[in-house]
């Protein structure tokens, strides 16, 4: 078995930020192709409520995903804890395959995340056609420095939950 693990986006005051109903709906996609797969929507309360992966799961149940292959995880505040919090309720399923929905720029990022926290991960990344360019380039250009950044923070968190 597999998972479909959908990162987290903003909620804004008026519903879903396109990023985030971009990302749950390419799931529901992605899940309609593979139905045996559970979907992992990761989210916790930002600025906004309800949480990120409450917003995910009404979109993923109005777009046919049954109720009981959504296990939301809800507690998450980065792409580490969406992770980690993914990879501990996925443990009690005994899955460790993934597909991580995430934007493009994001994928290799997620995906050295995936790794580190016990996960075997493919990219199910958006297309950015229908993205406003100036974000999408800027969003690419702060993933420069990330990559080696969240990878020096990957060791200090590794160490700090390596009890969990």
């Amino acid at each position: 078995m597999k998972a479909i693990v959908i990162l987290g986006a903003s909620v804004w005051p008026d519903g879903p930020s396109p990023t985030l109903e971009r990302r749950t709906l390419h799931a529901a996609s992605l899940w309609h192709q593979n139905p045996t797969h559970i979907v992992v929507p990761c989210g916790g309360l930002g600025q906004n409520p309800p949480t990120e992966a409450a917003v995910m799961q009404r979109i993923l149940i109005d777009a046919g995903v049954p109720h009981k292959m959504i296990h939301p995880e809800d507690q998450s505040k980065s792409t580490y804890e969406n992770l980690r919090n993914a990879a501990l309720i996925l443990r009690e399923h005994g899955i460790r395959d993934i597909t991580i929905v995430t934007n493009g720029y994001h994928g290799p990022r997620s995906k050295m995340v995936a790794r580190a926290v016990g996960l075997r991960p493919t990219l199910g990344t958006l297309d950015a056609s229908d993205v406003h360019k100036p974000t999408h380039y800027r969003m690419v250009l702060r993933e420069i420095p990330a990559l080696p950044a969240y990878a020096m923070r990957l060791i200090w968190w590794r160490w700090r939950d390596r009890n969990l």
